[in-house]
């Protein structure tokens, strides 16, 4: 009899294939399995990037969730909820599959700081993250439609930033790449001269804390080891 062997997945996740002996002369066994489509709730090439590096097959689907900063809860949970959101946004398009969301977002003192849209609002963001430390906050969101389960954490990383000169400051929003990041910076970037060290996951401040991810995905029966 043939067992199947799983590498990185549940049976449950896994495409449907056959399997069948090596040698010859030897009686056949087809096993089916069926299997349960990843679905990336996001727009982020930087969150596909470290969901393909951890080796997970899915597909890639934003949702048309508005998010909205809700000044009645607390960081992590306003990170949570807003994954949240965007996980059900997605979720109602597909009925037996698996949905992962974030969302990502700097706090400085007490002050949320999500992606500037203007040159302008980047130098405001970098000026006040400068020669202090920050919070990184990413909430995310897995989703299964087919069981109606769905759970949702909050990690956060301390980023310590050195002291930036306006002249610095200026010459790294020329580069563009402030616009659209969180907080300002691109850890993973140009922006890395200016953060001295962090505590916590790193990829978390990419935007996907991938061992927290990894954790909660054997939940849903996924194994990435």
């Amino acid at each position: 009899m043939v067992t199947p062997m799983t590498l990185g997945y549940h049976l449950s996740t896994l495409p449907r294939r056959n399997i069948l002996p090596l040698s010859h002369g030897c009686e056949c066994y087809t096993i089916s399995l069926v299997m349960k489509k990843i679905i990336l709730a996001s727009a982020s090439p930087r969150r596909k990037e470290l969901l393909e590096k951890i080796g997970l097959e899915f597909e890639v689907e934003p949702g048309d969730y508005a998010e909205e900063v809700r000044l009645d809860l607390k960081p992590h949970e306003l990170a949570k909820a807003i994954s949240r959101g965007k996980a059900l946004a997605v979720a109602s398009k597909h009925q037996n599959a698996i949905i992962i969301a974030a969302d990502t977002f700097v706090v400085c003192g007490d002050k949320i700081m999500g992606k500037p849209k203007t040159e302008a609002e980047a130098k405001v963001m970098l000026r006040a993250i400068s020669g202090r430390a920050h919070s990184v906050i990413t909430g995310f969101t897995i989703l299964d439609t087919g069981e109606n389960r769905i759970l949702s954490q909050a990690v956060e990383t301390i980023v310590h930033v050195k002291q930036l000169s306006s002249k610095e400051i200026d010459s790294y929003v020329r580069s563009g790449e402030p616009i659209g990041k969180a907080g300002a910076y691109e850890i993973q970037g140009l922006g890395s001269v200016i953060v001295e060290r962090i505590e916590g996951d790193y990829f978390n401040v990419v935007g996907l804390p991938l061992s927290s991810l990894a954790e909660s995905l054997k939940e849903f029966g996924i194994y990435v080891l």
